[in-house]
């Protein structure tokens, strides 16, 4: 990228991870822009990712929809939103990579924080991102296997899961386990990671940064060498003011989990301590945790 571009952000979680409140709280610091989920490198072609989203994946394009009409358009309208439409059709036969470079330097000279989870879900999506910015920032945001799974199957009773096929095959009939997912996601983070230098790297689990958001804001400015003052940080404790911290126009609403969108701030009272040990609640064959997952989650700094 030109050196007037600075090499994006990318937030690297499995879903309900707490992405949507990081990237919002990052991209109110004056020299980052949080977007949604712009799912770009699913895919290495524009007409390879629409043809992808489709169906019920539609969802999936909201957040580039909603990014594209603020950006070129200044709103997010009905009317902007057919502007975003016919500015993606227009490039069906571009790379998704030259895609997000115009995107990048649209913003410039911020730096472009993206937090699609989707990304996790195939090395192969990751490794895109890896070609197109080699020298882009990782931020590894975990959430506890139980408390994230315990999220997960609160979407339409565990569709969110059993579209992950986040399930456990071994039982008759199989049962959907949102661990399964939750562990694919984080191993294929790690693996990626192990290949990207360690300075251009930060593991953070969610809980702290959402309990002391202070204290960890200001470790990843010091991070990504961006100014810590307490204005910068005051500013990133209002996600709420993100252009996308709200329910879009009708036909790109999303973009963001619905929670974070119909209350965009940061929760006070903190986040309780999850555990590993027990049954865990979406099953009904009273079984825990597999030992593959305790034994990541333990090295991922969870008990």
């Amino acid at each position: 990228m030109e050196s007037s571009v600075p090499e994006p952000l990318f937030i690297l979680a499995a879903p309900r991870s707490y992405t949507s409140v990081a990237c919002a709280m990052l991209g109110q610091h004056p020299e980052l822009y949080g977007v949604p989920e712009l799912n770009l490198f699913m895919a290495p072609t524009m007409e390879a990712m629409c043809e992808q989203l489709v169906g019920l994946k539609q969802i999936q394009l909201h957040g580039l929809l909603r990014t594209v009409a603020h950006l070129y358009s200044g709103e997010q309208t009905l009317t902007s939103l057919d502007l975003a439409r016919r500015w993606i059709f227009r490039r069906l036969d571009a790379t998704t990579a030259d895609v997000y470079r115009d995107l990048c330097a649209r913003v410039a000279p911020l730096r472009m924080v993206d937090k699609s989870p989707a990304y996790c879900a195939r090395r192969s999506s990751l490794d895109r991102v890896r070609r197109a910015f080699p020298g882009a920032y990782y931020l590894h945001l975990v959430r506890h296997p139980r408390s994230q799974g315990e999220s997960m199957m609160k979407v339409a009773g565990g569709a969110m899961a059993v579209l992950a096929n986040s399930v456990d095959y071994s039982t008759e009939p199989p049962t959907v386990d949102p661990q399964v997912a939750w562990y694919r996601v984080q191993r294929n983070i790690l693996g990626f990671l192990a290949r990207i230098p360690s300075e251009r790297q930060m593991r953070l689990r969610g809980e702290d940064l959402l309990n002391d958001p202070r204290r960890h804001l200001v470790d990843i400015c010091r991070w990504l060498g961006i100014a810590e003052s307490d204005a910068a940080v005051e500013a990133m404790l209002h996600p709420e003011a993100s252009p996308f911290a709200g329910l879009g126009p009708l036909g790109a609403h999303l973009g963001n989990d619905i929670n974070f969108l119909r209350s965009p701030g940061v929760a006070n009272g903190g986040i309780p301590d999850s555990w590993l040990g027990g049954p865990v609640s979406w099953r009904a064959d009273g079984k825990g945790f597999a030992r593959q997952v305790v034994r990541l989650a333990l090295n991922l700094g969870y008990r």
